[in-house]
C-alpha cells in the first residue's frame, strides 16, 4: 500500500526538479551521468495513472465495507483520503500547466 505514495512522492519530487527548487528524479537525471531526463508528458501520465488506481482501492475499499468483507472504517476513510489528495495534487498540477501554457500564448515575440 505503500508503493503509490512512494509513487506519488517521485512524481513531486520530479515535477519540483523542473522549477529548480527540489532535488527530485528530473533533477538528478539531467546530470552528467548520461541518463536521459524523463518527458514531462511521461510523469503527468504516470501520475493520472497513479491516481486512477488509488481512486480504484478507494472504491475497492468503500465496498468492502459496505459488504462487510473484512474492511475496516479507517481503512476505507484513508484509502479515499489518499485518493483525494492525489486527485487535488494532480488538478493543481493540470492548472499550473495550463496557466503556464497560457502565458507562453500571451507573449509577444
Amino acid at each position: 500500500m505503500l508503493t503509490p505514495i512512494n509513487s506519488m512522492t517521485t512524481a513531486t519530487q520530479a515535477l519540483q526538479g523542473f522549477s529548480g527548487t527540489g532535488t527530485g528524479t528530473a533533477a538528478t537525471s539531467t546530470g552528467s551521468s548520461g541518463a536521459q531526463p524523463t518527458p514531462f508528458s511521461d510523469l503527468l501520465t504516470d501520475a493520472v495513472g497513479q491516481v486512477d488506481q488509488l481512486e480504484s482501492q478507494a472504491h475497492a475499499a468503500v465496498a468492502g465495507l459496505m459488504t462487510g468483507s473484512g474492511v475496516d472504517v479507517h481503512q476505507a476513510m484513508i484509502a479515499t483520503q489518499k485518493a483525494s489528495m492525489a486527485f487535488e495534487l494532480a488538478l493543481a498540477v493540470r492548472n499550473k500547466a495550463v496557466q503556464a501554457y497560457q502565458q507562453v500564448i500571451g507573449m509577444q515575440f
